[in-house]
């Protein structure tokens, strides 16, 4: 009889050390042994070589139900499951129905839980003439955390939260020990912006960066953090674009506040004078693609430690919704669950950032975040065998010819990865065998903080 039900061989990445010729052993979906060496016997052992074998991603902002009749989830986590992502943390802003009642968080679990292909947690937000008197209970229902903005694009289905309303929001939630994440652009700063790129008829792929200059973004970015220092909430600004952003809250932290921040992945990736200006409304995104000297300032904070989460914000608009010769005009955001993890592997060794920090800021620090890291979030005996391994095998990286995303189009598309997806592992159980996705609809379940939640900080 063999002392576990799987064995993967290879090198393992963990948080804080690489270990060669390692092994990761699991029992009935449990991670149940870290080790080096020989690995021990088992009813399914397979060796990966010189392989990564990593933490099971957690994107922390994925937006499956933006486009009413296009994604959802049975999409969103296929993706995922083809990119190493064994957890999404989904947005409240759904086309149609606002997160934001216990309500609306049980009609979602319910409708994600027969089509969801890997786990997800779920974020909250409030209705702004309601303000926050529906967040303890949407709490209860098990949000892992809660999700405004201060620049609005419709003021129901993604509204601008005035500053008092922010500080009344995180004045309730600063009591559950969840974090409050706010997308970080100022509103009125953004329309004068905007009206002055219109005015002087700019419409090309120039317009969308202009009219959302750093100041439109550092300001609100401010706002975050003093409101959560002025409320004791643990503040997190859920994507930036700037260094100076990351220096920002450095400066929080140190002063003792929880003050976190993510950034996506096409920040890493992506810059406005070669991918924007070749893609156009493909490559629109709030906040927007900034140069290349900003992309790799980022990647100097993701070395100094100053990144709390990697993410993608991944939303799958329909190639209509992308394709206007008017640059403002389109919708924002790209997908980018299939390739998330491959792109920043492939970006911290062209930079000699060790990849102990893929371990950390795409699986340990978003358990941790959002308060599931009793179960997710790390290759630690009692947590779920939630697993990617990465092979050396160089390929372009082609949407269409993946099949594994509802849309074709992607603004990584062309990027040659050094690294493939190998296979995907979800509580134990394959869910990507490196071509396929063999997790069914339905095998993704909830995933929530405990109904107990420890009071302090929310980041690392």
């Amino acid at each position: 009889m063999s002392d576990f039900d799987l064995v993967l061989s290879g090198t393992v990445v963990l948080p804080t050390t690489v270990v060669e010729r390692g092994f990761v052993a699991v029992r009935d979906g449990k991670v149940a042994l870290v080790g080096r060496g020989e690995a021990p016997g088992a009813a399914e052992h397979h060796d990966f070589g010189r392989g990564l074998i990593l933490p099971g991603a957690i994107d922390a902002q994925v937006h499956s139900l933006s486009q009413k009749n296009q994604e959802d989830f049975a999409w969103s986590t296929n993706a995922a499951a083809a990119g190493g992502v064994t957890t999404i943390v989904d947005m409240p802003y759904d086309e149609g129905d606002l997160v934001c009642s216990a309500a609306a968080v049980r009609r979602k679990v319910a409708h994600a839980s027969g089509l969801a292909r890997v786990d997800f947690a779920l974020y909250g937000t409030v209705d702004p003439e309601e303000g926050p008197a529906r967040i303890a209970e949407m709490v209860e229902a098990g949000v892992a955390s809660f999700k405004f903005s201060t620049f609005g694009t419709d003021p129901k289905r993604f509204p601008r939260i005035p500053p008092q309303l922010l500080h009344d929001c995180f004045a309730a939630i600063a009591p559950t020990g969840l974090a409050a994440g706010v997308h970080n652009e100022n509103h009125e700063a953004v329309d004068a912006a905007m009206a002055r790129v219109r005015a002087a008829g700019i419409t090309d792929w120039r317009a969308h960066g202009l009219s959302r200059p750093p100041f439109t973004e550092l300001l609100a970015t401010a706002e975050i953090y003093e409101t959560g220092a002025a409320t004791g909430c643990p503040s997190h600004v859920v994507h930036c674009s700037l260094g100076r952003g990351y220096e920002l809250a450095a400066r929080y932290r140190a002063e003792g506040h929880a003050a976190t921040i993510e950034c996506c992945i096409h920040y890493l990736t992506l810059d406005e004078e070669t991918d924007v200006a070749r893609l156009g409304g493909k490559a629109k995104i709030n906040p927007p693609i900034r140069p290349r000297a900003e992309v790799e300032r980022l990647w100097r904070h993701v070395a100094a430690g100053n990144v709390t989460l990697v993410s993608t914000d991944h939303v799958s608009w329909s190639e209509d919704r992308k394709s206007d010769p008017d640059m403002l005009k389109n919708a924002s955001g790209v997908p980018g669950l299939e390739v998330m993890v491959p792109l920043f592997v492939k970006g911290a060794l062209e930079r000699g950032i060790p990849l102990t920090w893929a371990a950390r800021l795409m699986a340990e620090n978003p358990a941790r975040h959002f308060r599931i890291d009793h179960e997710k979030g790390a290759l630690t005996v009692g947590r779920d065998a939630d697993i990617v391994v990465l092979t050396p095998e160089p390929q372009v990286y082609d949407p269409a010819a993946t099949g594994h995303s509802v849309v074709a189009w992607s603004p990584y598309a062309g990027i040659t990865l050094p690294w493939r997806v190998a296979g995907t592992w979800l509580r134990g159980r394959l869910a990507f065998d490196g071509t396929t996705v063999t997790s069914a609809p339905g095998s993704g379940r909830f995933v929530r903080p405990p109904r107990t939640l420890p009071i302090g900080g929310a980041g690392p």
